[in-house]
């Protein structure tokens, strides 16, 4: 997988990558043309939703146009392979993930890229909730995560959970979950969001650990119980949802991811300064931050900054590395 994903994404960066160095512009000018935000996941997803939402406010405050680009495959690694071999000119970023940047380098044998080495921090964007998410149609006598815990220890081995992908956030929570509530449930991946979710609406899955941009709606709609958010608090968009640690009485339990922006390496210091800042300066008004609250259910950022961001990565990819230990998951 990684061979032919690395090929192709060798051909988008050519494709998507700015000027040759030679005719490369002054910083102080920049930006003088578009630029590309590009994201590992399908529309829909929780990052495309944010890198539009964001583009739509960064292009006003730079003045030039914000164009959001998904590179889907490999669990994110071809977006993140895509920017690594991109210009460092400011015209091409990622909307990185936990995921992208912490758990795939555990989870991968190999990759293309390091996700250290070969890219330049811009700004943490926000800490993003997984949701335990039920049928009601399909377990209506479900009405607590006690009541999930109870069932699937009655029925050891039977109950199975969706996930967006071998290793994915929502894997890594179902793993730590079942860890924790000493219980025997089957892990089925799917290929993103998407057919995760309709496997459970569709009854094919029993329970399933979606992200929070696209279960807050599905929760409000009724089509799916939430019986608890992976964090240590409860979250704006879903108040009267318990957490997970709390719901399933597993002392301790988080399993939340965040979103980050990334250039390639060797970005500029004054491009990266600038780009930073006027994230910075979008995320942190009143309008963006009831977007992500009360829409989203994402939590700002306390401390966006690039020092904090890298701090948080570093942290990450040495705590994500031991839950995917645990979870015994990887891909070749």
């Amino acid at each position: 997988m990684l061979r032919s994903f690395s090929t192709a994404a060798l051909i988008l960066a050519a494709a998507i990558g700015a000027a040759p160095a030679a005719h490369a512009e002054d910083p102080s000018k920049w930006p003088s043309r578009p630029i590309t935000i590009v994201g590992g996941f399908p529309g829909g997803a929780g990052t495309d939703l944010y890198a539009r939402k964001l583009g739509e406010a960064l292009g006003k405050e730079l003045g030039v146009a914000i164009i959001a680009d998904n590179r889907t495959g490999a669990g994110g690694n071809v977006a993140s392979d895509v920017v690594a071999r991109a210009q460092p000119d400011g015209y091409t970023f990622l909307l990185g993930t936990a995921g992208t940047h912490a758990i795939n380098a555990a989870l991968y044998k190999s990759l293309a890229f390091d996700v250290e080495k070969d890219f330049t921090h811009i700004a943490l964007l926000g800490d993003v909730p997984n949701v335990l998410l039920v049928n009601p149609k399909k377990h209506p006598d479900i009405k607590s995560c006690g009541d999930l815990i109870a069932l699937a220890k009655s029925k050891p081995g039977v109950l199975n959970y969706a996930s967006t992908g071998n290793g994915a956030s929502g894997h890594l929570a179902g793993a730590q979950f079942a860890n924790g509530a000493n219980i025997k449930v089957t892990h089925v991946p799917y290929r993103g969001q998407g057919p995760a979710m309709t496997a459970l609406l569709s009854g094919e899955v029993d329970f399933f650990f979606n992200q929070s941009a696209p279960s807050v709606p599905a929760v409000k709609a009724g089509q799916v119980v939430a019986l608890g958010v992976t964090t240590a608090d409860r979250i704006k968009a879903l108040p009267d949802v318990p957490t997970v640690a709390d719901a399933c009485n597993i002392k301790g339990y988080e399993s939340s991811t965040w979103y980050g922006l990334f250039g390639p390496a060797k970005l500029p210091p004054e491009i990266q300064k600038r780009m930073s800042e006027a994230v910075i300066k979008i995320i942190s008004t009143p309008e963006f931050k009831t977007w992500l609250t009360d829409l989203q259910g994402i939590q700002p950022p306390a401390d966006p900054s690039i020092a904090a961001f890298e701090r948080i990565h570093k942290a990450d990819i040495k705590r994500w590395a031991d839950v995917v230990k645990m979870s015994g998951a990887t891909v070749d």
